[in-house]
């Protein structure tokens, strides 16, 4: 084919691409409800003025209701702040979108209303603040600049006094009314506990057990693992927990939950030695892998994540495709030992240390020379 038929035929084919300003107006709300993160909603109405006036620019549940004050724990005539954090896969614009090759970075909004700045930049693993010094002068980092991804959300109780070993928020939908929201926390040495919007106080689930390790929003419900690799869901209404799983029967010290490509895992983490207290952790030396068959409900012993990086953070766990990140190894866990950032390989059970300061693991930080803040 000449040149000029090839110009020919790329100009009758732009000719052919619809125009999206043109679609009936009763279209545009239904299409911005399939979606539910503020940036996609963000990108949605900056089309055109007819798309922008479509939906509200103030949603049931936006990023701006955070943080926002519940009652303590363990002590409800005290407060503390419900902080909101958003983890993204974030891309240079400048970048061949064909390269699909990818940066993880964390924004915690304001974790005090009575704080000045809008975004905190955190590392995605320890959760700790980026240091000013770590970072250009610029302040602003507009998302819209960028080819950016939400990947998960992930609370933190601020100002809470003590050790909370993890919280989990849901509906996180923008179109999901924060009033019908529930808070569910593991805290101490691994009490189970809840709480509902407009409640005076956290109420604890199953008092006969404190041996929860992890908690999880999984197709719409919360499921938590007990110290023996149980999985249950919680009934939110009479707070009584439904055996979803057999026992697991691993071995390690720690379970934690993780979600991928649709299914349930326990990753089992072994210490070189039983843990003395509950917040102290010795060493880590192996981990052990399970995915749950959610037909048969059995336990799957999984040898090869294949594409797949687990990320075991201290306020979330999630997965991702090495395929989607530069410098990735699929087949990997990354994790915090004591104070490093490791990365444990499933498949020879080496262990690596990335960085003594997880807030300079090259992995996540410094950002690449595209990323300026």
């Amino acid at each position: 084919m000449s040149m000029e038929s090839q110009v020919r035929s790329m100009s009758e084919a732009m000719d052919l691409r619809p125009d999206w300003s043109d679609l009936p107006s009763e279209l545009w709300p239904k299409i911005a409800k399939s979606l539910h993160n503020h940036v996609d909603l963000v990108r949605f109405r900056s089309v055109c003025k007819s798309w922008r006036s479509s939906i509200p620019s103030s949603l049931p549940n936006s990023p701006s209701l955070f943080p926002f004050q519940i009652p303590h724990p363990i002590n409800p005539s005290k407060f503390v702040f419900l902080s909101q954090s958003t983890i993204y896969r974030i891309e240079s614009p400048h970048q061949p979108s064909s390269s699909h090759k990818g940066w993880l970075i964390k924004l915690e909004g304001q974790s005090n209303p009575s704080q000045s700045h809008a975004l905190r930049l955190l590392n995605p693993l320890s959760d700790r603040k980026i240091s000013k010094s770590r970072i250009s002068s610029r302040r602003i980092l507009n998302l819209l600049d960028y080819r950016a991804v939400e990947l998960y959300k992930s609370y933190s109780l601020q100002e809470c006094g003590f050790p909370i070993k993890k919280v989990v928020f849901f509906p996180t939908s923008c179109w999901s009314d924060v009033n019908d929201s529930v808070a569910c926390c593991i805290y101490q040495e691994g009490k189970l506990a809840l709480f509902k919007r407009g409640d005076n106080q956290w109420r604890l689930v199953d008092d006969l057990n404190y041996y929860y390790d992890d908690v999880i929003v999984y197709k719409g419900q919360l499921y938590v693992t007990d110290r023996w690799g149980t999985i249950s869901w919680i009934d939110t209404s009479s707070l009584k927990l439904i055996q979803y799983s057999p026992p697991l029967c691993g071995f390690g010290h720690k379970k934690h939950l993780v979600e991928s490509c649709g299914n349930l895992f326990v990753v089992d983490r072994y210490y070189d030695s039983e843990p003395r207290r509950p917040y102290y952790e010795a060493s880590v030396v192996n981990f052990k892998v399970y995915r749950l068959d959610e037909e048969w409900g059995t336990w799957v012993d999984v040898k090869d994540l294949e594409d797949r990086v687990f990320i075991l953070g201290n306020s979330c766990n999630l997965s991702v495709s090495a395929n989607d990140f530069a410098g990735y190894a699929g087949n990997c866990i990354f994790f915090i030992d004591i104070f490093d950032v490791r990365v444990y390989n499933l498949g020879d059970g080496s262990t690596m240390t990335l960085e003594l300061d997880p807030c300079t693991s090259k992995l996540f930080w410094p950002p690449p020379s595209w990323l300026r803040i």
